[in-house]
């Protein structure tokens, strides 16, 4: 008898612990985009609606969901916004669309990011990233328009870009990338003005033999 009540107990136990973990997963989400808020400024306050204390983030202004309340579009485009990225953006499986133009977002890009797999568009374009391009962004399989130009990103550009069959739109141009540009794969698709404007390219897409790199 002893044995059913331990038994009946722990099932309680349980079924009373099931809606806490629910919130907890539900919550995952928002606590990432809370961690983003954090980490930048914000004087316009476009992200005063971003409160933590809500089960999750789809009430949130410039933020998206699914009919699960799972984010799945982030928009902050002219928002003027300043500071950093969190790899916590990389815990944002459904995300669909990371639009972040036109701010004056500075620091790394994240290599969390190539988590991301749901990522359709990816547009960091008119900001002050530095750094390398993540090689993980390469794992972004559904990716369809990858726009990180008017930056100051440096390095070589990741060939496992290259993988990405999706890709439609790329725009790397007016950053400080250098090396040989990638002409293999999705990259075969692009034109010089994918590139432009970053003076240690080189290559047969740019027209530009490595010898007659400065």
């Amino acid at each position: 008898m002893e044995h059913y009540k331990v038994l009946a107990l722990g099932f309680v136990s349980l079924i009373l612990l099931l809606p806490s973990l629910w919130l907890v997963s539900a919550n995952m989400e928002g606590d990432a985009l809370h961690s983003l808020r954090t980490s930048l400024q914000d004087p316009n306050n476009v992200l005063q609606s971003w409160d933590p204390t809500l089960v999750n983030p789809c009430t949130w202004f410039h933020v998206t969901c699914n009919n699960d309340n799972s984010v799945v579009r982030v928009d902050l485009g002219h928002a003027a916004l300043s500071g950093t990225l969190v790899p916590q953006l990389g815990l944002l499986k459904n995300l669909q669309y990371l639009e972040l133009y036109s701010n004056n977002i500075s620091g790394v890009i994240p290599s969390d990011l190539g988590n991301l797999t749901s990522l359709v568009s990816l547009d960091l374009y008119l900001n002050r990233f530095s750094g390398p391009i993540p090689d993980t962004l390469g794992k972004l399989s559904k990716l369809r328009f990858l726009r990180l130009n008017n930056n100051s990103l440096s390095g070589p550009i990741p060939m496992s870009l290259t993988n990405i069959s999706s890709l439609q739109v790329l725009d790397l141009s007016n950053n400080h990338l250098s090396g040989v540009v990638p002409d293999n794969g999705s990259f075969s698709l692009f034109t010089p003005i994918s590139f432009a404007n970053n003076l240690d390219l080189c290559g047969p897409v740019i027209g530009l033999p490595r010898f007659l790199l400065r």
